[in-house]
């Protein structure tokens, strides 16, 4: 079963040239770090200027569990803290 999480951030806009460093540094260690971590994707609309859409695919809710706790999650997760004007996260397991 796999495991995929959505999430939706609205950035402050003098934080935004901060955070996309930090955001794309965060899905490249993930992918790399985490063998469970299959898809994570960091994506825009020109139409939601301020608005970051991320989707991630893990072997299982236990994977993301991991994710979670992993130091260059917890090090992101600390250093954008300020940056976020508000997140939401959604997860889905795939239907068998």
């Amino acid at each position: 079963m796999m495991f995929a999480v959505a999430v939706t951030f609205k950035i402050n806009s003098a934080d935004w040239d901060r955070f996309m460093p930090l955001m794309l540094e965060n899905a490249q260690a993930s992918l790399h770090a985490e063998t469970q971590c299959k898809q994570f994707d960091v994506c825009t609309d020109p139409a939601r200027p301020l608005e970051v859409f991320l989707y991630e695919l893990y072997d299982d809710a236990d994977a993301f569990r991991h994710h979670l706790e992993s130091d260059h999650f917890l090090a992101f997760d600390a250093a954008v803290a300020d940056m976020i004007e508000s997140k939401q996260v959604m997860t889905y397991g795939t239907v068998e």
